[in-house]
């Protein structure tokens, strides 16, 4: 369904597009005027004056979201021996520990949401590059994938209840999931703030002023909802 087709046209009338909503308002607009026949989810995008040619400016990081994202995380390991063990047993979808699952992985294969490394695997990761980082999903020290094995257990344990990412795209926009539509406000809410709350410490120093310029929220079938930045930047976590 095109953004010309019916129900988009009708949900996009529910929404004054020269409003900037309460937060609130907005997430409870962007829950009504949902019109997936699936349970859809939820995103956050942010325009900030961020310049992401600038390396002090090109702010990136993790979030817990205190709940989750609503769908099963598929998760990838890069382990081999006792890493490989305790990567399965916390929960791991897939375990890379060979030449075998990295050849595989060149071949196209990316059948998962998040790929976590132990450092010294990082010599088969490295030559993902071109395969992984195009789709997000090479693992860093950056966005706290690349692990030593006895921080293994959190780490899965954490992606696997709903740890999410966020960078500054080359737009210097951030996009981010915060849930399902099916959640209840107050949740939305919540794992919103902890978004916000993240990204609001994250600030770089060079910012100028107030960085975030444009809080939108908007279902994955659904017309964007713009919300107040400045309460939307204010949010605490509980």
């Amino acid at each position: 369904m095109g953004k010309n087709g019916k129900k988009y046209l009708e949900a996009a009338a529910k929404v004054d597009r020269e409003r900037i909503y309460s937060v609130e308002e907005a997430v409870r607009l962007a829950k009504e005027t949902s019109y997936s026949n699936f349970d859809g989810t939820m995103e956050l995008h942010l325009r900030t004056t961020l310049d992401p040619r600038r390396a002090d400016q090109a702010i990136r990081g993790v979030v817990r979201l205190p709940n989750g994202l609503g769908k099963s995380v598929r998760v990838l390991v890069f382990a081999a021996g006792e890493a490989a063990r305790i990567a399965e047993a916390a929960g791991a979808d897939f375990i890379v520990s060979d030449d075998e699952g990295v050849q595989k992985i060149l071949g196209g294969w990316t059948d998962f949401d998040v790929a976590i490394a132990v450092p010294d695997m990082m010599r088969f990761v490295g030559r993902l590059g071109r395969v992984l980082g195009p789709r997000g999903l090479m693992p860093t020290p950056k966005t706290g994938t690349v692990v030593p094995e006895d921080d293994l257990e959190r780490v899965v344990d954490e992606v696997k209840a709903g740890r999410v990412e966020y960078r500054l795209d080359r737009s210097g926009n951030i996009h981010c999931p915060i849930g399902k539509t099916s959640f209840e406000e107050e949740k939305l809410i919540e794992n919103l703030a902890a978004v916000m709350s993240t990204i609001r410490r994250a600030r770089p120093p060079a910012a100028r002023g107030m960085f975030v310029r444009r809080v939108t929220l908007a279902a994955t079938m659904g017309p964007g909802v713009k919300v107040d930045p400045v309460e939307a930047l204010a949010l605490e976590t509980a």
